[in-house]
């Protein structure tokens, strides 16, 4: 009976409790109600401990003040409706496929500019890397897309680049429909105080390429967030990562570091206020500056000073070249310069900007390279990153790297990255998947054309822990008429034939005569495939590089018509070529050097220790660099090749070492034959010629300037056999014909 009592009792307990909660609550809402209603802010209930118990942490109104912005949310998202009417688009409601798949396949358009069009620096640099690139067209009929000629790159109405009366005039383009299958690229949007999205006109169905997007306005599997970046960012190539070597230990000199400005006035990054509660002057270096702009000092609060003061003592590239993790908040927008500059220096980048829809999110597996943040909480930062092991602070920083020159380091990079992505989207059955666009060498070098399997690519093996195939294609370049038996070609043919991991040769017929029938070759013990390698009658040198159907192996060796080898050379060159698939592996050396008198790229044929160019008369490969040679490269580079009929193995080693980043690797080869004397109705070696030296310097510097950069390396690596010069049986010589070496 008493315990009956006390359940009574505890629960009439339980109810008044609960009445006063639920009182208690409606009142104190009520009164926030009123109070609101009389002008008075309500003061946010503290999310953390209180701060009197934690002297020197962040304000709560500081962290959580909304930046001058006077929109409610509600406001704010009847503006961004009106910003984005068409905000369900996906590619399969707003985007016309019928136009992607005609023979023309994926081109893009650009609209051209009207008379006394100006654009501006960044503009014009992103319009060049469409007409440069593999995919544009003159032809609007051809097009899959369309990019505008109009600037839309700043829609800061207060900026000087800003492009009036763009609605009126994107409506008046033929081929507008709406947007459809139209890409619009933009840095900035909107402008003070508030910095809104508002492009300041109707981009309808057309896909975004922007920077600083928020997630609650991008549109996934449709916009592109871009980075933002510099007018100084360059078009091509770029700067290499800073990340030379595994430095050990991988931590540096600072912690956590960040330099910049801090807004007194319109809407910012209220986080950058109170960046200062973290700074402390030694492994933590936090510091914000207010003295920007032109009217600073009317605005100035009772920090600037200080925080000016405190600015001056450290420089920003020392603080970059030596720091563990940057930290990365928003500024006016979502974006920031410091995030690309972060990636460069492989300082790890602390992201302080929620909402922000990171640049290529479809692709990009960030968090593999980046901390995200919480803008909230700040305050726990320190400790975050102190956390961090070493191993994974090696990790992020060599992701990068990894990400900054595969994707970011250049202009180019960052139109053709959002270009490929569109592509993926239109022909989803070939697309790339995501360890391709997160693995060296990046998604602009493997091209799903020629396979979507990881297995067919030669720097994927290591990862897959895959050996290549054991037997090889000799593929020989065939530029004489057969007039004699005894040409060199014919003993070529036995060497290499005679080697037990040859699979088949083809001769590449580029001869001005056509190609003798198969009675006039030798019998071969494997099979032998002639291919007439001219067009339309011409010769054409760069046709060796041609991803020909009937190479079925892996690797390639190509060889000239004029090589001397012995079968064991061959053999020895290709048990390496299986340890280094992804490079080229072969025998005659040259080099390349700056010249500092003529301040270009020069190219010497001198046999010394060093070398960074394996001639490809005679070398391995792998055969998917054929239809990259074909299809990557532009057909200008093909064209010259052409031109002078010289050159195209230097391009190929350009193309080889801009995917892997490492030099050819040379082996061991015989002392050089005497020069063979020339037969009667045989072309001249051309390197006879004498302007044949001169093409090759001035090939190199064509080559470098497309490329932005010079990829060419410099290695004195060689590899020889173990040959065992003593006097034992030469049976147990596994290369005993390279003795003499």
């Amino acid at each position: 009976m008493q315990a009956r009592k006390k359940y009574v009792l505890l629960g009439l307990c339980m109810c008044c409790w609960l009445l006063l909660y639920y009182w208690g609550g409606l009142q104190e809402r009520l009164l926030g109600l009123i109070t609101h209603k009389r002008g008075e802010v309500a003061r946010p209930w503290p999310s953390w401990l209180d701060r009197d118990l934690l002297p020197g942490y962040a304000d709560q109104a500081e962290l959580q003040n909304d930046g001058g912005s006077g929109d409610s949310p509600r406001q704010r998202r009847q503006s961004w409706a009106g910003i984005y009417k068409d905000s369900r688009c996906r590619m399969d409601t707003c985007f016309d496929f019928a136009r992607c798949q005609g023979q023309s396949g994926f081109r893009v358009y650009i609209y051209p500019p009207e008379k006394g069009e100006r654009v501006s620096e960044s503009y014009h640099k992103i319009l060049t890397s469409v007409v440069e690139s593999r995919y544009y067209t003159s032809d609007p009929r051809e097009a899959c897309l369309f990019v505008l000629g109009i600037d839309t790159l700043d829609r800061d109405q207060l900026s000087t680049q800003f492009v009036p009366n763009v609605d009126e005039r994107i409506r008046g383009y033929p081929l507008w429909n709406d947007g459809r299958n139209h890409v619009i690229f933009n840095l900035y949007s909107g402008t003070w105080p508030n910095y809104t999205e508002d492009l300041g006109f109707n981009v309808g169905q057309a896909i975004l390429a922007k920077a600083s997007l928020n997630t609650e306005h991008f549109r996934p599997g449709f916009d592109i967030s871009i980075p933002l970046f510099s007018k100084e960012h360059p078009q091509k190539g770029g700067e290499r990562g800073w990340l030379v070597r595994n430095t050990v230990p991988p931590r540096r000199k600072y912690l956590l570091m960040f330099k910049g400005k801090r807004y007194l006035t319109g809407i910012g990054s209220d986080t950058r206020n109170a960046l200062h509660h973290i700074h402390n002057g030694k492994d933590i270096v936090s510091l914000t500056t207010c003295r920007h702009g032109k009217d600073w000092e009317k605005h100035k609060d009772t920090r600037c000073d200080h925080d000016n003061q405190e600015y001056e003592r450290f420089d920003y590239q020392e603080l970059l070249h030596n720091s563990t993790f940057c930290l990365v908040p928003r500024g006016r927008r979502l974006g920031s310069f410091r995030f690309l500059e972060s990636l460069q220096a492989a300082c790890i980048p602390v992201l302080l900007s929620n909402g922000w829809e990171l640049p290529f999110s479809d692709v990009i597996q960030w968090n593999q390279a980046v901390i995200e943040g919480d803008e909230r909480l700040l305050l726990q930062v320190p400790s975050t990153v102190r956390a961090v092991g070493i191993d994974r602070v090696l990790a992020l920083r060599q992701r990068t790297q990894m990400l900054w020159e595969a994707y970011f380091s250049s202009v180019d990079k960052i139109v053709l990255t959002t270009l490929e992505i569109i592509k993926d989207r239109v022909y989803s059955h070939i697309s790339r998947n995501k360890f391709m666009w997160n693995a060296l060498p990046g998604g602009l070098l493997v091209l799903p054309e020629y396979s979507t399997h990881l297995a067919h690519y030669p720097f994927y093996y290591l990862n897959l822990g895959i050996s290549p195939g054991q037997e090889f294609t000799a593929v020989i370049h065939a530029t004489s008429p057969l007039v004699s038996q005894s040409q060199p070609i014919m003993k070529l043919l036995q060497v290499v034939s005679k080697s037990k991991y040859c699979s088949q040769i083809i001769i590449l017929w580029n001869s001005e005569k056509p190609p003798p029938h198969r009675s006039k070759w030798p019998p071969m013990p494997v099979p032998l495939i002639i291919t007439d390698g001219r067009r339309k009658g011409s010769i054409q040198t760069s046709s060796r590089f041609l991803p020909h159907a009937a190479i079925e192996t892996e690797a390639v060796l190509s060889l000239d018509e004029d090589t001397v080898l012995l079968t064991s050379e061959i053999d020895f060159a290709f048990h390496v070529w299986r340890s280094f698939p992804e490079r080229i592996v072969g025998y005659p050396p040259r080099s390349h050097f700056w010249d500092p008198v003529k301040k270009a790229w020069g190219y010497t044929s001198k046999w010394t220790n060093e070398y960074s160019i394996v001639l490809t008369g005679a070398a391995f490969y792998h055969r998917y660099y054929h239809h990259l040679f074909s299809h990557y490269l532009p057909s200008s580079l093909r064209a010259l090749v052409d031109r002078t009929s010289n050159c195209e193995d230097i391009l190929m080693n350009f193309l080889v070492s801009s995917v892997t980043n490492l030099p050819p690797i040379k082996v061991a080869q015989r002392k050089q034959y005497k020069e063979m004397p020339t037969l009667q109705g045989t072309k001249t070696a051309p390197w006879v010629n004498p302007e044949h030296f001169t093409q090759r310097q001035e090939c190199v510097s064509t080559f470098a300037s497309w490329f932005g950069y010079m990829p060419l390396v410099h290695s004195q690596f060689r590899l020889d056999p173990v040959l065992f010069k003593d006097h034992v049986s030469v049976l147990r010589k596994r290369y005993k014909d390279l003795e003499r070496v």
